[in-house]
């Protein structure tokens, strides 16, 4: 095996390039912070001083830094990535970025003959220390076989999918889904607060059955949007979903009319949550 490079050793990028420490090629590691390197270095990794010198020594670099401009500067700047890379190189960007941006920076990668994947994580700080975290990776089938095994110390789901862009766009969405929920938790915190009760029992209880029902994830079962065929499957199910939702998000609604809670979002969820599941009611 070759040596792998890892940029950005942070509260989620420190414990994914742990789990390859040991690692046959050996690792090698940057930060901007020069205290950050030395605990790899004593367990065995060689210190870089810039990216350019990460990708002189290494085939597949994973870039884990804070955002669209800091992966400019470590892939184009003067002593970027870019500058050191062999041909061959495959250079992996694990930070959460602007759709655009991975296409870009590969059209300017593929002119000397390197490879870029856009690779986001789910899963925070805690899955990257568990290794357990899930990758999304746009980019070539080339491309991703040879990252698949440099993921999968970190990784419990290393996902392909599909060109490059497609990991950031798919982690967008992830996303959009994991803070309007946080959105929705503090809509019913406000209503249960109203009512007298105890925020973190409240708490406890969401984290008890999210882990039993698996949230809403749960419910992403489908290939499509389109409206369900009453012959699906899943018609009956989602059918009973719509039925025990439509009840339950109307008596919240009342419950908040009465106290003057204002739940904006429940009031669209009773509205489209029908549709969204693809067992609208039929107009009457």
């Amino acid at each position: 095996m070759s040596a792998v490079g890892f940029l950005g050793l942070g509260q989620i990028g420190a414990p994914m390039a742990r789990k390859l420490l040991g690692r046959p090629g050996g690792l090698v590691v940057h930060d901007v912070r020069p205290g950050a390197v030395d605990e790899f270095v004593e367990r065995g990794a060689t210190s870089a001083t810039t990216p350019a010198e990460v990708a002189r020594q290494a085939q597949v670099v994973s870039v884990m830094v804070r955002d669209d401009a800091q992966v400019e500067e470590v892939v184009c700047g003067p002593d970027g990535l870019l500058a050191g890379a062999a041909e061959g190189t495959v250079l992996a960007i694990h930070s959460t970025i602007d759709e655009s941006t991975a296409p870009r920076l590969a059209e300017l990668a593929a002119l000397r003959g390197v490879a870029v994947v856009d690779a986001p994580v789910s899963g925070g700080a805690v899955g990257a220390e568990q290794g357990d975290l899930a990758v999304m990776v746009g980019g070539t089938e080339e491309a991703f076989d040879r990252c698949r095994e440099v993921f999968e110390p970190w990784a419990g789901l290393v996902l392909h999918a599909g060109g490059v862009g497609a990991g950031t766009r798919c982690k967008l969405a992830r996303n959009l889904l994991h803070f309007v929920a946080f959105t929705a938790a503090a809509e019913a915190q406000r209503l249960a607060e109203a009512a007298g009760l105890d925020l973190r029992e409240l708490g406890q209880v969401v984290r008890h059955t999210d882990a039993i029902t698996g949230g809403p994830g749960a419910i992403m079962l489908r290939g499509d949007t389109a409206q369900l065929s009453t012959s699906d499957g899943l018609y009956p199910i989602f059918s009973n979903v719509r039925d025990l939702g439509e009840k339950d998000l109307s008596l919240a609604l009342r419950l908040g009319e009465r106290l003057g809670v204002e739940l904006p979002l429940g009031e669209r969820a009773l509205h489209d949550l029908a549709d969204g599941l693809g067992v609208a009611r039929e107009e009457r």
